[in-house]
């Protein structure tokens, strides 16, 4: 009797997940992140850097409603196998969740769809739970909370969840600049609890590796010599399909990305201090060095950005760069948009990109040509001529820049 008492939560469990399934799906969306996306982590990130930060320090950053959407997509994505969305509705901050399922008996697709709607801010600026549903089905708010749990930590994010709840103090949603307010407290320690949940023992020996061949190779030019990407790639990045294949080509993209960027990684590993220092070149993309560094950080990113936010967080700040000085470029955009790609096809397409690193793989391979794409706009010429990202002016050069890079066979 005893033994029936305790199986009846789990009864209730699996009666509950077979109610809630659906035969559409809740999200139904690309994993993709946008370069626009890309560009505004970077800012963002740019601007709450924890190096700048002292202890106790509260700040609040604005968080675009779109970054939150299209970050939770992919982690949603690479993490869980699933889709995901969020939208401000109403006053209301709304999260959607869906992942197929396929069980045995059940003809057609079926999926999992939860949905929860959350009040923020109030009296103490915390998150309040409005609604949440299963399908059909609404669920109280103790077993979303449970729910949620084991989302996260089954997603292998519970000790980063643990340190974003000990740095938060308020939650607000402002719909008429479309963002969400997040209000932390900074403490040191914070950053490197998340460098050692971010890189594993292991890691740290990939990316002392990739710099010891990287510094190695560059040995063979002299010093400020031109070279182009696709000469210093296959060598890097060469290896069998494998796992560990695989994470030795993101720490070597990493360990690129940072020297592209003129960054050190002695912040991410302290014994990076130690390692040897490659010889300064002047890496080129189709003749451009700027193309070249903004491929190198994006492909990076790709890499990292399914790992736990922590990981990918500190990858961000310590590699980027990009967007200084010469005003907004449609061309970087475009070498963004490649490396975004190629960065993609080295977790999804390992054996099409062997297959390039094994021929004599060009710079024309990588990025798409840049001819006629605007460049060097100043912040008043970039608004006159495009407004924003939703100007169809701007839509349109952003449409052609994904055509470019579509068409190239690397990437179809």
């Amino acid at each position: 009797m005893i033994r029936i008492f305790l199986l009846l939560p789990l009864l209730a469990a699996a009666v509950l997940f077979l109610a809630g399934l659906e035969t559409a799906p809740l999200v139904s969306r690309s994993a993709s992140i946008s370069p626009a996306s890309v560009a505004e982590a970077r800012g963002l990130l740019l601007s709450n850097d924890p190096r700048r930060l002292r202890r106790g320090e509260q700040r609040t950053a604005q968080i675009p409603v779109a970054l939150i959407d299209e970050a939770f997509n992919h982690l949603a994505t690479r993490s869980l196998h699933g889709r995901g969305a969020f939208a401000l509705v109403d006053e209301t901050g709304e999260f959607r969740f869906c992942v197929p399922v396929q069980l045995p008996g059940l003809s057609g697709a079926r999926y999992l769809n939860l949905r929860a709607v959350f009040h923020a801010g109030g009296g103490r600026g915390q998150a309040q739970l409005a609604s949440a549903s299963l399908g059909s089905l609404s669920i109280p708010p103790r077993l979303f909370e449970w729910l949620s749990v084991s989302v996260i930590e089954i997603a292998g994010l519970g000790e980063q969840w643990q340190l974003l709840r000990k740095a938060f103090r308020r939650l607000d949603f402002v719909p008429a600049r479309s963002a969400v307010a997040f209000t932390y407290v900074w403490e040191p320690g914070l950053l490197d609890r998340a460098r050692a949940l971010a890189f594993t023992p292991a890691d740290n020996q990939r990316v002392e590796a990739a710099q010891r061949a990287l510094a190695s190779l560059l040995m063979n030019y002299p010093v400020n010599a031109r070279v182009p990407l696709s000469e210093v790639l296959p060598p890097l990045l060469a290896g069998p399909e494998g796992e560990e294949t695989l994470q030795k080509r993101r720490a070597a993209l990493l360990v690129l990305a940072a020297y592209e960027s003129g960054k050190s990684l002695d912040a991410l590993f302290p014994q990076a201090s130690d390692w040897p220092r490659p010889r300064r070149l002047k890496l080129e993309l189709l003749g451009r060095y700027d193309s070249a560094q903004h491929f190198a950080i994006s492909a990076a990113l790709a890499v990292w950005a399914g790992e736990p936010a922590a990981n990918a967080i500190g990858v961000y700040k310590e590699i980027d760069d990009s967007r200084r000085g010469s005003g907004f470029s449609f061309a970087d955009l475009a070498a963004d948009r490649a490396g975004t790609r190629f960065g993609e096809l080295l977790l999804d397409d390992p054996a099409r990109v062997n297959a390039a690193l094994r021929g004599s793989l060009r710079d024309s391979d990588l990025a798409p040509p840049l001819g006629g794409l605007p460049e060097y706009l100043s912040a008043a010429q970039f608004e006159r001529r495009y407004g924003g990202q939703d100007n169809p002016a701007y839509r349109q050069v952003s449409a052609d820049i994904e055509a470019r890079v579509a068409a190239l066979p690397l990437y179809r």
